[in-house]
């Protein structure tokens, strides 16, 4: 209710200020009125209209007084002057003071706020001077204790607003910081989904093709040749096709869209990501394509995590298949994992033509290696051998070091 209430009043301001001052004008009205009907009573020397400028010189002015504070407080301070300096005693249009004073002290600056706490103290002052040549010090002590409390309460009031305000600003921030970390971790999903779309994608459509290619030279003179082709096709393409759906279903788990899995499809569309226990297959599938490769371990194996898992195979998978692509006729690979104590060093190395093509400008090969080894603090190096052929050389952390780091 009051979260409402509050709300309600910052859409509406100069109506709440109208209804704060609705109670002040009635009782100024009313003593318009008494003053109207015993003018002598007031001891003021007035004239009616005299008295009745004066309380719309006073009063009307708070109309306006949070829009600009300091110029209603001034305009009723000077106003107050003038009327001392004319010899006329305080009337109740002079509270108009007060509550100047307090709209300065809740919503300026402390200075402006204790500049306009001496202003109404002085005003006091005058004003008891003006009524008793002899004030009573234990009265002047009481109104001036009465100016203080609402001086306070608008030092108070201003404090608790700036607070909210710094709440709400800190609120929206946080709010909009989390809309931009949202948008980054959907971009950086975009970017790592696209890349191991092109990861899947090329390698086994380079396998399709040079199977393809096999088994059409192969079709009339060795039929059986050709057979075992086309098989590794259908199985190179139905594994494809399920990293795909994989990946497919990630995305549409991450919109809240997974709906029921169609007839048929088997666990392995929503496998999990390829790890080192599965370069052996990797290596023979390139095998059976046409292209001999040496798959050499050395040095005590250490557990990795599964990204850096991930990202051993990625590299192997994509510089074999930029060989297969690009090696030509005759072309042999060697693949090369060595274990250190603190870094794994993985080589793959070919005899073929060079395999420019992976770091041409505008391929993503290259790019897609640095990417995923820059997570983890490691290093890429993809250039043609001196000898002929070309390599690609990746360090990884290993041990404490790779795991603080994929953290």
């Amino acid at each position: 209710m009051f979260g409402r209430l509050h709300a309600w009043s910052r859409r509406h301001p100069a109506l709440v200020d109208v209804l704060w001052l609705a109670p002040f004008v009635l009782a100024c009205l009313g003593t318009l009125v008494m003053f109207a009907a015993d003018p002598a009573a007031y001891q003021s020397g007035l004239s009616f209209w005299v008295y009745l400028g004066l309380g719309v010189v006073l009063v009307v002015p708070l109309l306006w007084r949070r829009s600009r504070p300091l110029t209603v407080f001034t305009i009723v301070s000077v106003a107050s002057f003038g009327q001392w300096l004319f010899g006329v005693e305080p009337t109740p249009f002079n509270v108009a003071v007060l509550i100047a004073m307090y709209t300065v002290a809740s919503l300026c600056s402390l200075p402006w706020a204790v500049a306009a706490g001496l202003v109404a103290e002085l005003g006091l002052a005058l004003s008891f001077g003006q009524i008793t040549t002899n004030p009573d010090p234990g009265t002047l002590a009481s109104a001036s204790v009465f100016v203080v409390a609402i001086w306070i309460s608008g030092i108070y009031a201003n404090t608790r607003r700036r607070y909210l305000e710094g709440l709400e600003e800190r609120a929206e921030r946080a709010e909009r910081e989390r809309d931009q970390q949202a948008r980054l971790a959907a971009a950086a999903e975009r970017t790592r989904i696209a890349r191991e779309l092109h990861d899947v994608v090329a390698h086994n459509v380079s396998v399709i093709i040079v199977q393809a290619d096999g088994a059409g030279y192969a079709l009339d003179s060795d039929p059986e040749q050709a057979r075992k082709a086309l098989q590794a096709i259908s199985t190179t393409g139905r594994q494809a096709l399920a990293e795909m759906r994989r990946m497919v279903g990630v995305l549409r788990a991450a919109e809240g869209a997974v709906g029921e899995a169609a007839a048929g499809e088997v666990a392995e569309e929503y496998a999990p990501q390829p790890s080192l226990s599965q370069l052996d297959g990797l290596v023979t599938q390139v095998r059976s394509s046409g292209l001999p490769v040496d798959f050499r371990v050395t040095g005590a194996p250490q557990e990795l995590p599964e990204g850096e898992q991930l990202t051993v195979y990625r590299i192997v998978q994509e510089a074999l298949t930029n060989t297969l692509k690009h090696g030509g006729p005759n072309t042999r690979a060697v693949v090369e994992m060595e274990y250190g104590v603190r870094e794994l060093l993985l080589r793959v190395t070919d005899d073929g033509r060079g395999a420019a093509a992976l770091g041409r400008p505008g391929g993503h090969g290259l790019v897609g290696m640095r990417e995923r080894v820059a997570m983890f603090g490691g290093s890429v190096e993809a250039r043609p051998r001196p000898g002929g052929g070309f390599q690609v050389i990746a360090r990884l952390p290993i041990g404490e070091t790779g795991r603080s780091r994929a953290a």
